[in-house]
């Protein structure tokens, strides 16, 4: 979505895991919760924050709080005003800290000992969900809930391991739609998971890791997506960004030629063009 320039905001506390860490970042944009020095903490002259991953960081604390408090505003503004909200569960398995009791987000490589790891039961994680939901529809109820379970497998919890964690975020997921009032035209369950497992079952749809869905298997799961949830008139204006996107990653062998400049004056016309008609799109 990001590539075809919707109007869209992805993972604001970078990636969360667990349904406990995203039920929380929900909770305290929601009730506009900002950070507290005591909430954050310091490992080898780096800020970190146990709600976020560790792509939000800072070797200042203030900018570090800064930070998180202006991603909970952008977290509330899009859950106001967002036609879709996607949901996509990682994991089952949580860390809890030993010292606050609090389910963590990320460790951020701090020891092991301090924390205690649990697997969530499948009550847990629904009425986890159930909140999550109830919170969304308080402050947006026209908003479309999008359910997927990832298909990345956790392996470093051990192959079993993440087959019950897997389970248990699936079978939590159906109960919540076939149970809560989410159901209907509001709510969903986009079979990501299912697909990977299923349809792509060859090792060419994996990359070198063996875990993370090769660029193949990842364009095949956007076109299954697309063909549910994006609107067959919108396909032009993507193909448009795609030939923009294509262009911008072009590279020429001789930059200072009369052809290549064609290109770049033709380039921009096709950005121009489309930003005319579409503010929002910023291209690099």
């Amino acid at each position: 979505m990001d590539y075809f320039k919707f109007q869209q905001i992805q993972n604001p506390f970078g990636i969360l895991f667990h349904p406990l860490a995203i039920e929380n970042l929900v909770q305290r944009a929601i009730h506009e919760e900002t950070y507290r020095k005591e909430e954050i903490f310091e490992s080898d002259g780096i800020w970190h924050c146990f709600d976020a991953h560790s792509d939000l960081r800072s070797d200042d604390p203030e900018a570090l709080l800064n930070l998180l408090d202006q991603r909970l505003k952008e977290t509330r503004s899009s859950l106001e005003t967002s036609s879709h909200i996607i949901i996509t569960l990682g994991t089952a398995w949580v860390y809890q800290n030993n010292v606050s009791g609090k389910m963590v987000a990320n460790c951020h490589k701090v020891p092991q000992k301090q924390f205690t790891k649990k697997l969530l039961s499948i009550t847990e994680i629904e009425s986890s969900l159930n909140n999550l939901v109830e919170m969304v529809q308080n402050v947006n109820p026209k908003a479309e809930i999008i359910f997927t379970i990832s298909p990345v497998r956790h392996l470093k919890d051990g192959f079993m391991e993440n087959q019950r964690s897997k389970a248990h975020l699936i079978v939590a997921t159906h109960e919540i739609l076939e149970v809560h009032p989410l159901g209907g035209s509001r709510g969903a369950y986009f079979p990501s998971y299912e697909i990977m497992m299923d349809e792509l079952r060859d090792y060419r749809f994996y990359k070198e890791d063996m875990v993370h869905p090769s660029e193949l298997a990842v364009d095949y799961i956007w076109e299954r997506f697309k063909s549910v949830w994006i609107a067959e008139r919108a396909y032009p204006t993507m193909d448009e960004v795609d030939a923009v996107q294509k262009g911008l990653r072009h590279r020429p062998f001789n930059p200072d030629s009369e052809a290549h400049q064609k290109f770049k004056t033709s380039l921009h016309s096709k950005i121009a063009y489309l930003q005319e008609r579409y503010p929002f799109m910023k291209f690099n």
